[in-house]
């Protein structure tokens, strides 16, 4: 296949732009600066994922890399056209067909209010919006929000007034959406933001949520021992964590770690993922890839991740990392400043080969790419791993649940 010389990295928000747009939720794919013509858009690997044309559309040529959590359930995951189609079918093309959005977590006062927000529909849409970098610390991210729009479902199920579908929604912040505008897209006539039928009252007591730990100490101590109090209680630091992920070019490791990071960031425990891939485009751009210049890619995110840790959160890191010596280092920085969690992505050369998504084995096996991991530069298989992972024959899910089991 034949595809544009130009080329556009897109970032977390774009690919969600562009899962919704191929999806048809938008009518074309928004990009801030898009260069005149047609463009290749790739993923933080470079993979070609879709062609941008001069009149904003784009079609796919790869699917986009699925991850693990509530927030990609199929069933909850489902395209514009899909929803459309389906909701439309179900009560006709002219029936009335609400949104409701949940940005927020519903109060017992919004769900009980669902009942009136919804009187006069046919049907009802619970829109939840899913993003693929991480939450503000103290919002909701993908998975909560996707749990909680089946409270919501759930909550108009057993109300027994209307048929409600749950959907989870690629989206994206300050991209120009309009809910009314996508909401149309999948098939609704209106739609309402649940949020905004909270009362004043109750509004004022959740504004007042993160300041009742301030106002007990300050009730409690005298304020000189209070200031204290407050300071010692925000130094603080709990032990941080690094799991460290190896294997070789398309053996999984980056799915595993991005849908654990998702996992433990929605739990609330601050997460920080450093890909291989796109490591290399920002902490260590302009190294080659022999054998001293991959052991200081690997050093660098050993040592990102080392300060990650000490100051009490976890680091992901997902890179190839072939040499024992490398890891060692890793291993030396990391247990210094906290926990140290070596998984080994097993999955074999052959399987790895054939989930290619850039050709780069093919190339590397013509000799158009030297010392590539696996086909002309060794990969040393650790000795000292926690866990073993092979992907072939082991879900994402299950791959998580398995990191979790040690954590």
């Amino acid at each position: 296949m034949n595809l544009p010389e130009t080329t556009h990295v897109l970032t977390s928000d774009e690919l969600d732009l562009l899962e919704l747009h191929l999806g048809g939720g938008t009518p074309t794919m928004r990009l801030g600066a898009r260069p005149h013509g047609p463009v290749t858009l790739t993923d933080a690997e470079n993979t070609p994922l879709a062609v941008l044309e001069p009149d904003g559309s784009a079609r796919a040529v790869k699917p986009l890399a699925r991850a693990a959590g509530p927030h990609w359930d199929p069933a909850l995951r489902r395209t514009a056209r899909e929803v459309r189609d389906e909701v439309r079918r179900a009560v006709g093309p002219d029936a009335d067909v609400l949104a409701v959005v949940v940005t927020e977590p519903p109060t017992r006062e919004e769900l009980a209010a669902l009942t009136d927000v919804t009187a006069g529909a046919a049907a009802v849409l619970v829109l939840a919006p899913a993003r693929r970098r991480p939450p503000v610390p103290g919002t909701l991210g993908g998975p909560g929000l996707a749990r909680t729009a089946t409270v919501v479902r759930d909550a108009l199920r057993d109300a027994g007034t209307v048929p409600p579908v749950a959907v989870v929604v690629p989206w994206a912040t300050d991209a120009g959406l309009v809910w009314d505008d996508v909401a149309a897209r999948y098939g609704a006539d209106r739609s309402v933001l649940l949020a905004d039928h909270r009362p004043a009252a109750t509004q004022e007591r959740l504004a007042r949520l993160g300041s009742l730990w301030a106002d007990e100490v300050a009730e409690l101590y005298p304020e000189p021992v209070a200031q204290e109090v407050t300071r010692a209680a925000r130094s603080a630091r709990h032990a941080g964590t690094v799991v460290f992920f190896t294997g070789l070019s398309g053996s999984g490791k980056s799915t595993v770690a991005r849908a654990l990071a998702a996992e433990l960031d929605d739990e609330g425990r601050h997460t920080t993922l450093l890909d291989g891939d796109e490591v290399r485009q920002h902490l260590s751009q302009g190294l080659g890839f022999d054998k001293a210049s991959r052991e200081l890619n690997v050093e660098r995110i050993g040592y990102v991740a080392s300060l990650v840790s000490y100051h009490g959160g976890t680091a992901v890191a997902a890179p190839i990392a072939p040499f024992a010596s490398g890891r060692a280092r890793v291993r030396e920085l990391a247990e210094a400043a906290g926990r140290f969690v070596l998984v080994h992505v097993s999955t074999p050369l052959e399987v790895c080969e054939a989930r290619d998504r850039k050709g780069l084995y093919a190339k590397a096996r013509a000799g158009e790419i030297a010392e590539f991991t696996g086909i002309s530069s060794p990969y040393e298989e650790p000795e000292d791993a926690d866990l073993v992972i092979d992907t072939s024959v082991t879900s994402v899910e299950d791959a998580v649940a398995q990191v979790r089991a040690i954590l």
